[in-house]
C-alpha cells in the first residue's frame, strides 16, 4: 500500500515493524489533505534518479543481507517469477510451465531473455542460480522440498520434489545470474539496468537492448549510485537529494527516521512476529486450555502501535493479504482478555507467573514483549520479561529455559510451517514437534484449500501464536516512481506483468507420471530463528 506522507507526520509513522499491506491500488493511504513541510527536498527532479548502496555488502542477490541494497538488486536482476504483495506469483523469465499430475515435477520453459552483456539466458544459468540460493543467507531453506534441479535443454529447467506442491512458482522469485558468476560480488543479470559509470562514478545504466517489452517503474537513462556506510548516510543522501528511493527496515535496531518530504510504500517481507509456548514442566502453557486461550490475551493493535503503524495484526500464521488467510477463522481467535482470564481461572492458574523470553538485541521487540507482559499481567498471568543477548537467547530456546518466547521469523512465500512441527525442526522449540501438524503442513502444500485445517489445528493447540506481519518501508522522491507496487524482495514491481494462469500449460498426456503415494518428506533445517537481514 502506498502511503502519501509528508514531513514529521511521516517520521512518526516510520518507527518499526511493518506488515504486508495491500498494494494493489497504489494510491495514497491517507484521506486528509497533506500539509507541505518546509524540508530539505520539495521538488521532483526529472533529469536523473539516484540510489544509495553499501559497497561492502556487494550486490550478489544470494549473499547480500543489507536491505538498503535491495532496490539496486531489483533493477539488475530478475527471477523466473516475481511475488506480489499478496504473495501471488507472476511470470517473468518463465515463458510457460507445466506440472505433473502428482505435483512432484515442474518444467519451466524460458523466455528469450538476454543478460546485460547481450548473451542469451540459458537453462544452466537458472539451475546454477537456484542451486546458489539453496541455503543462502537471503533465501535460506525455502527450497527444502526440492530434490533436484537440472536443465532438460538449453531453454527448459526441471525441478523435482519430495512432496506434492501445487504452487511451487511462488518460491521461485529468486534472481537469476550468469552461471559462472553466482559467487561474484556484482554478477550480470537480465534486468533493465546494468552496472556502469557516470563521469567515473558507479551508476546503473538503462539497457537499450533489454529483452522485455514492459516499461520498468523507473526508466531514467542512468541511476546514480551514492556509496554509504551507515543508515544515517543513506538518510542524508535522500534528504539532500542525491538519492531518490530508499528501502529501509523500520523494525531494525539500526533504523533512522526520515523527516523530509516523500512518498511512502510498504514492501512485503513475510516476517512473522509470534509467541512460542513451552508445553512441558511447570510452564502454565503446559495446560492446553490456557495455551489455546493465549491468542485472546494479546491486543495486536497495541503491538501495531509499538511498531509505529508498520505492522498488521495477524490471528493466523500467514500474512493477512494472502489467499491462505481466512478472515472468518481468524476472527474466532481475536482479542478477548476476559476469555484468557477465564481460562486461567478454570485451570487454577489465575495470578500465577510466567517468563517471557525475548532477544535483547532488538529494542523494539523488547518493547513489544513488555507490552505483551503488561496485557497478560492485567488479565491475571504475572509475566516477567527475560531479555537476553542473541547467543544466550538461542541457548535458552534450545534448552527450554522459558515459559514462552517472543520470536520473529521470515517464512517462505507459501507460509510453510514445517520447521515448527517437524521432528528436529529448526523452529521446534519448547516441545513444538507435532507429527499431526507436520502432516497438515504437507497437505497444505499439496492443496492450498487445506491451509484452513492447518491453521485451525495450530491455533487450537496454541503452541504457535502469531501476532503480526511486518514490511519494509520504501521512501521515494515525490513523483519519480510511477505505478510502483513493491513486491516481495522486488522494490520496482508494477502492474505491467502477466498472470500465472497465462503461463501454465497442460502436462502432455503421454508423459503422465504414475500417481505416487505421498510419503512424509524430510525438511532440512533453516537457520535457527531466521532473522531478516538488517540495515547496517
Amino acid at each position: 500500500m502506498k502511503k502519501n506522507i509528508i514531513g514529521l507526520a511521516a517520521a512518526v509513522l516510520c518507527v518499526s515493524l511493518l506488515c504486508g499491506c495491500n498494494m494493489n491500488q497504489g494510491v495514497p493511504k491517507d484521506t486528509e489533505p497533506a500539509k507541505m513541510h518546509q524540508g530539505l527536498l520539495q521538488t521532483t527532479r526529472a533529469e536523473h534518479f539516484g540510489l544509495s548502496y553499501l559497497p561492502e555488502a556487494g550486490l550478489n542477490p544470494y549473499e547480500c543481507t543489507q536491505v538498503v541494497n535491495r532496490p539496486v538488486i531489483s533493477a539488475l536482476y530478475q527471477g523466473l517469477f516475481i511475488v506480489t504483495s499478496q504473495y501471488r506469483a507472476e511470470p517473468v523469465l518463465c515463458k510457460t510451465y507445466m506440472v505433473s499430475p502428482n505435483l512432484k515435477e515442474y518444467r519451466f520453459q524460458l523466455e528469450e531473455a538476454t543478460f546485460s552483456d547481450g548473451t542469451a539466458l540459458q537453462a544452466e544459468d537458472v539451475v546454477a542460480s537456484l542451486q546458489a540460493a539453496k541455503g543462502s543467507p537471503v533465501y535460506g531453506d525455502r527450497l527444502r522440498h526440492v530434490t533436484s534441479i537440472y536443465a532438460e535443454s538449453s531453454t527448459e529447467v526441471v525441478l523435482t520434489l519430495d512432496t506434492p506442491q501445487e504452487n511451487l512458482p511462488v518460491l521461485l522469485d529468486i534472481p537469476v545470474v550468469k552461471a559462472g558468476e553466482v559467487q561474484e560480488k556484482m554478477p550480470i543479470g537480465t534486468g533493465p539496468y546494468a552496472i556502469g559509470e557516470d563521469e567515473g562514478s558507479p551508476a546503473l545504466v538503462r539497457r537499450t537492448n533489454w529483452w522485455s517489452e514492459y516499461t520498468p517503474a523507473v526508466s531514467f537513462d542512468k541511476i546514480l549510485l551514492s556509496a554509504a556506510t551507515t543508515p544515517s548516510d543513506v538518510r542524508d543522501h535522500f534528504e539532500f537529494g542525491t538519492t531518490d528511493l530508499v528501502c529501509a527496515d523500520p523494525g531494525s535496531p539500526n533504523y533512522v527516521k526520515y523527516r523530509c518530504d516523500y512518498e511512502l510504500w510498504d514492501c512485503a517481507t513475510g516476517i512473522m512476529l509470534y509467541l512460542g509456548c513451552n508445553n512441558s514442566g511447570s510452564s502454565p502453557f503446559a495446560n492446553g486450555e490456557v495455551r489455546a486461550a493465549l491468542t485472546h490475551g494479546i491486543d495486536r493493535k497495541a503491538l501495531v502501535e509499538v511498531y509505529g503503524g508498520f505492522a498488521q495484526a495477524a490471528y493466523l500464521p500467514a500474512a493477512p493479504e494472502t489467499d491462505y488467510y481466512n478472515n472468518t477463522l481468524a476472527a474466532s481467535f481475536a482479542y478477548d482478555s476476559e476469555a484468557f482470564s477465564q481460562a486461567l481461572r478454570d485451570a487454577g492458574l489465575y495470578e500465577t507467573s510466567a517468563r517471557l523470553l525475548v532477544c535483547s538485541d532488538h529494542p523494539t521487540r523488547v518493547q513489544a514483549a513488555q507490552s505483551i507482559a503488561q496485557q497478560l499481567t492485567d488479565a491475571g498471568l504475572t509475566v516477567e520479561v527475560m531479555a537476553l543477548p542473541w547467543d544466550d537467547y538461542l541457548v535458552a530456546l534450545k534448552v527450554g529455559n522459558f515459559d514462552f518466547y517472543l520470536g520473529e521469523v521470515r517464512l517462505s512465500p507459501n507460509f510453510d510451517l514445517s520447521p515448527f512441527f517437524q521432528e528436529n525442526g529448526a523452529l521446534s522449540y519448547g516441545g513444538m514437534t507435532n507429527a499431526e501438524h507436520y502432516a497438515l503442513c504437507l497437505k497444505a502444500l499439496e492443496n492450498s484449500g487445506n491451509y484452513y485445517d492447518l491453521h485451525s489445528a495450530v491455533m487450537e493447540d496454541g503452541q504457535l501464536c502469531p501476532l503480526a506481519f511486518r514490511t519494509y518501508a520504501v521512501y521515494a522522491t515525490r513523483g519519480v516512481a510511477t505505478g510502483l507496487l513493491p513486491g516481495l524482495d522486488n522494490v520496482f514491481h508494477t502492474a505491467n506483468s502477466r498472470q500465472l494462469t497465462q503461463a501454465k500449460t497442460e502436462w502432455p498426456q503421454e508423459e503422465t507420471a504414475p500417481t505416487e503415494e505421498t510419503e512424509e518428506a524430510g525438511v532440512s533445517e533453516i537457520p535457527e530463528e531466521t532473522e531478516e537481514p538488517e540495515e547496517p
